[in-house]
């Protein structure tokens, strides 16, 4: 049991992975593993065809979402989820999230060039990035919400846990912001002090169901005083009981997005040594990113590679 919890501390502590990509005021706790040239190569090839499939979508802001430690024992992908604009005041196509900065111990807004959130991984040699462009008006209150500094701050909680709540204001995690942005951008919540609970009272009535993560075993409570950013006091006890968490994971937000505008669309990439698939569409990409009927296969080591269907 004691490895099934340090696996789910693993995976929700995502938030603050990407330590080396970052600048010194964001130095966080987990540092990427290390990786050798053609691994960053790779991985930086891995970007430009992001980047390429963003371009040519024709929208300017998009939801992402990366794999980060190996979560298939909880039947989960993704752990880390942020908004990226192609209007940022960095580079374009950047990412907006949320990381826990560990020296300050306290959450911070971060916004991260792309190449910079992939190096965040926990394994340089195999990854998942999932897109999902809104469309129509949806599209236009996110972009003008998630490139509102003030509006983004206001959203931001004091202290982080990793596990938090979303229908509490005890604490907050990555996944959870961008949860509460969406309900600012799209419910047309004004900036004001009571923000985020209004926003999780949005998220609440408008069906959004957080992800249930079954820890399987008591000795997670047990020894959850000794790790500083896993919290239960903000849970529900029927769910402690049940030996159950239940947090915003990007397959909840996704999942709210896909059902709250059937229109929106998505875009998978992953990459596996030399190759990368891309998918069109909802259905999940392959486990172990192997190419299936209608995707497209990308050869990372060569220079200007060029798709072909399988």
């Amino acid at each position: 049991m004691k490895l099934r919890f340090l696996l789910l501390a693993a995976a929700l502590w995502c938030c603050a992975q990407g330590a080396d990509a970052a600048p010194a005021p964001f130095r966080f706790c987990d540092r990427p593993a290390p990786m050798s040239a053609r691994e960053e190569d790779r991985l930086l090839r891995f970007a430009a065809l992001i980047k390429q499939e963003l371009d040519s979508s024709g929208q300017t802001v998009a939801l992402i979402a990366r794999s980060g430690v190996d979560l298939s024992r909880f039947g989960l992908r993704y752990s880390h989820a942020g908004v990226i604009v192609k209007a940022s005041d960095g580079a374009p196509w950047s990412v907006r999230q949320l990381y826990y900065a560990c020296d300050d111990e306290r959450p911070r807004l971060y916004d991260q060039g792309l190449s910079g959130f992939l190096l965040g991984t926990d394994d340089p040699t195999v990854g998942y990035v999932s897109i999902v462009l809104p469309n129509g008006t949806a599209a236009a209150t996110l972009e003008r919400a998630a490139l509102d500094n003030a509006l983004a701050l206001r959203l931001l909680a004091a202290t982080y846990s990793a596990n938090a709540y979303p229908f509490s204001l005890s604490y907050q995690n990555c996944n959870q912001w961008v949860a509460e942005l969406l309900a600012t951008a799209w419910g047309a919540l004004d900036d004001t002090p009571d923000l985020r609970e209004r926003a999780q009272r949005w998220l609440a009535q408008s069906g959004y169901e957080p992800t249930a993560v079954h820890v399987g075993s008591h000795w997670l409570a047990a020894v959850a005083p000794l790790v500083p950013f896993i919290h239960f006091d903000d849970h529900p006890q029927e769910d402690l009981y049940a030996l159950r968490v239940r947090t915003s994971l990007p397959r909840a937000i996704e999942a709210f997005v896909h059902k709250r505008l059937p229109a929106a669309t998505r875009i998978q990439i992953c990459h596996d040594g030399g190759k990368a698939i891309i998918r069109h569409g909802w259905e999940p990409v392959a486990q172990g990113c192997r190419p299936q009927a209608g995707d497209q296969v990308i050869d990372l080591d060569e220079d200007g590679p060029a798709a072909r269907s399988r």
